[in-house]
């Protein structure tokens, strides 16, 4: 891990309007990978709007590799359902990690990221200097489904001795 750059903090905040893939609702999680590295949520029983406010992290060595987050429902005696999947590119959230941020207040934009299919964003959405950290809200429309919506969070952990950005 001598080429580890930091640690993005994934706050998997909730689904919206996901797919039902059982008889009423769901019993969704989310799966995010990076790489090799891969870790989940827990699951939410019976519940198409979940609420995970749960933080994933992941250790960066490469930017410019893509985050890909699924959704699936959890079946006890058969395969879990995918519920749709949406692609996170992290090069405009590492770009502004190079930038000098040193007293600049806080709430203060530092990019915007304008929606698009390839990237999956649902609406517009920035970067911002908060309490001293950078910070990304995020809405992807997930792809793959009829519907669904997952909201997340990204936030950057600095590692002492770590190469920059």
């Amino acid at each position: 891990m001598d080429n580890l750059l930091g640690l993005l903090r994934i706050r998997v905040k909730r689904g919206v309007n996901l797919a039902v893939r059982d008889v009423r609702s769901s019993d969704p999680y989310v799966v995010v990978k990076m790489g090799k590295q891969k870790l989940k949520t827990r699951v939410i029983r019976k519940d198409v709007n979940p609420e995970w406010n749960e933080d994933l992290t992941l250790s960066v060595a490469d930017p410019n590799l893509p985050i890909k987050l699924t959704v699936y429902d959890h079946d006890t005696f058969t395969k879990d359902d995918k519920m749709g999947d949406a692609e996170i590119d992290i090069k405009p959230f590492a770009e502004v990690l190079r930038m000098k941020l040193d007293n600049l207040p806080s709430g203060t934009i530092l990019t915007r990221i304008q929606p698009s299919r390839s990237i999956c964003l649902a609406e517009e959405n920035c970067v911002i200097w908060n309490d001293e950290k950078v910070m990304q809200d995020m809405c992807l429309r997930l792809r793959n489904v009829e519907c669904g919506e997952v909201e997340i969070q990204l936030g950057w952990i600095a590692l002492p001795g770590s190469r920059c950005i």
